[in-house]
């Protein structure tokens, strides 16, 4: 089950980079999808480009207002799901999603993981 994270980084500081260490951890391929270059858990950060079509989940690390810019490549990507993790929430984009047939989620990756849920 392949996840796209958008928001990557390479700041271990960051929800995002710990999340992307702990999702191949557990044996989940990722996409890391960001401003920032270089490589978080063996995957280079790239910038958004053509949508992707092989992805089950989005997990959200960048704020409402920046994902606005997004909203367009997250339909053309056609996740089953997109994670809200906290501060991501966007009533706007949980519309979209669910008016595309992709489930919104508010809830934490890393607490999906740690729990056995995601």
């Amino acid at each position: 089950m392949k996840t796209l994270i958008l928001g990557a980084t390479t700041n271990p500081a960051r929800y995002a980079y710990l999340a992307a260490n702990r999702l191949v951890a557990a044996g989940h391929e990722i996409v890391n999808i960001g401003i920032k270059k270089g490589v978080v858990a063996g995957a280079e950060i790239l910038p958004p480009g053509e949508p992707l079509h092989d992805v089950h989940t989005v997990t959200l690390y960048i704020g409402p207002k920046l994902q606005e810019q997004y909203y367009d490549y997250l339909m053309k990507t056609k996740p089953k799901r997109i994670i809200f993790n906290p501060g991501t929430e966007n009533e706007e984009l949980v519309a979209l999603a669910k008016a595309n047939g992709i489930e919104p989620v508010y809830a934490c990756t890393l607490v999906l993981l740690s729990i056995g849920q995601y």
